[in-house]
């Protein structure tokens, strides 16, 4: 296969795993729990998917350790870190991690060892969640760092932004302790070629868009496009973690975002919301939907979305940090399914997932490579049963000079009739997990080839045509891509 806008040869990834035409019951598209099975020994704390020792397996970085996957077969434990986010920080081909937990920067040496980066004396703070991006558009990946709080000392913690000194190390750019930080992700939801980010916001104070001028100078414009995701009489909600996402097959990246809800004396404060973006003829402002099917339970936490069922819509699983709320109302982590037009249905229980426990764990990726998404979340490996959607991954390769290594920041978009399906590569989300890299798409009836429209950061374009689904393909960067448009 052949890119019919630069020429590119598609490198085949890593093979095909399922044969077109096979039918599933609707009992076999369950959830099952092979934690123990696979030897894996973890905890609830956010979990990163990354392929550490490029055997084309996905690896895991979960609670503070790094275990390497054999083959979908078992896990085996390579070292500890902290809980981190992953990209390749140096661009020498191999997925680096930075342990927000402990503000550590860790060299990736051949998939084998992680190595510490002594870094410049950095403000003190406490985070929650981190996100990688190339944010000032010099092909390396930046980080953005949420600050959270001390309660007990009044204390804010300041949010930080860390530049990348051409793979060297990182230095402090900007920092911010106006707002307590939980979640904090990044998408270039305005189509100009560079990542914006999101930071969600506890203690009903207001959410932040951070959105970018390319140069890595951030203003805040969540007000100004209506992504405060709150209700009148509060300036904000208790934001946990946010997730992007294009919902609707509209080609544009919504934004899904969790707030923890008091619903008490202290008032009925703001709910989980999907914020609709409404693109370029609206000044790319969003429209607040509500809800849109996401019932209420007070400790909701981290949401993380992923087409679970293949059937070519976003579907969202959301934790809860409480087991039995204030007043004895019992809280569980969900199944939503996107049944379409901003509708959500609980399908927790039919898919296997019903009494997880308090999480802020939720993390998407094909770990078996059998072309579903299988759930990292509440201490559990949750193994995806199949189903019979059809399905396409994409994996991206930066040139490691335009355009940063992992390709952090890049979109891809496939074309299916009226319907624009569009996912992007990126570090973190929710609050402090981060999905697979690789790009998943489930395609439902759809069996015919595919047309891949890659925007990579910067803004610079590229089609590959007539790809055929049921495999994973490998697309590497072409300096010669056209511009934006």
């Amino acid at each position: 296969m052949r890119s019919s806008a630069t020429g590119l040869s598609l490198v085949s990834g890593l093979g095909v795993w399922l044969c077109c035409g096979w039918t599933v019951t609707a009992a076999d598209e369950a959830f099952r729990d092979r934690t123990a099975a696979v030897e894996l020994q973890i905890g609830t704390d956010a979990g990163c998917w990354a392929d550490f020792n490029n055997d084309g397996w996905v690896d895991l970085c979960v609670s503070g350790s790094v275990w390497l996957n054999r083959q979908g077969q078992r896990f085996e434990k390579l070292a500890e870190v902290g809980t981190a986010v992953a990209a390749d920080f140096d661009n020498d081909g191999w997925l680096d991690l930075f342990s927000w937990s402990t503000l550590r920067l860790y060299r990736n040496v051949a998939g084998q060892r992680f190595v510490e980066v002594p870094l410049p004396r950095l403000p003190e703070t406490v985070s929650r969640g981190a996100c990688w991006g190339d944010f000032n558009g010099d092909g390396f990946v930046d980080l953005f760092v949420g600050g959270y709080e001390d309660w007990d000392r009044g204390i804010t913690w300041p949010s930080l932004l860390l530049l990348n000194d051409a793979g060297q190390s990182l230095r402090l750019s900007w920092s911010d302790s106006q707002y307590r930080a939980r979640g904090v992700t990044a998408c270039d939801f305005d189509q100009d070629g560079d990542l914006d980010v999101y930071v969600s916001n506890y203690r009903l104070q207001p959410n932040r868009l951070w959105r970018n001028d390319g140069k890595a100078r951030f203003q805040d414009a969540a007000a100004e496009l209506n992504l405060l995701a709150t209700s009148p009489g509060f300036e904000g909600g208790h934001s946990i973690g946010a997730v992007w996402g294009d919902f609707d097959n509209d080609g544009r990246f919504d934004l899904f975002a969790g707030n923890f809800a008091h619903q008490d004396n202290r008032g009925d404060q703001p709910k989980s919301r999907f914020l609709k973006n409404r693109g370029p003829e609206a000044g790319w402002k969003f429209d607040d939907r509500g809800p849109c099917g996401v019932f209420y339970q007070e400790s909701y936490a981290t949401p993380s979305a992923g087409d679970y069922d293949n059937d070519g819509r976003l579907d969202l699983f959301f934790t809860t940090v409480y087991g039995t709320a204030s007043f004895g109302r019992p809280n569980a982590p969900v199944l939503f399914r996107n049944t379409g037009d901003f509708q959500f249905a609980d399908v927790t229980q039919e898919m296997g997932l019903a009494g997880q426990p308090p999480t802020y764990q939720a993390a998407w990726a094909d770990f078996d490579r059998d072309g579903d998404l299988d759930l990292l979340a509440g201490g559990k490996l949750w193994v995806n049963q199949g189903n019979a959607g059809h399905w396409l991954q994409v994996s991206l390769r930066g040139d490691g000079k335009s355009v940063n290594r992992a390709a952090i920041g890049a979109q891809v978009r496939v074309r299916i009739g009226d319907r624009v399906l569009s996912r992007q590569v990126e570090a973190g989300t929710g609050e402090g997990n981060q999905n697979d890299l690789t790009l998943h798409f489930g395609l439902g009836a759809h069996a015919g080839p595919v047309q891949l429209e890659i925007v990579w950061p910067g803004g610079q374009r590229q089609t590959v045509s007539q790809v055929a689904l049921q495999q994973t393909v490998i697309v590497k960067f072409q300096p010669d891509s056209a511009p934006a448009r």
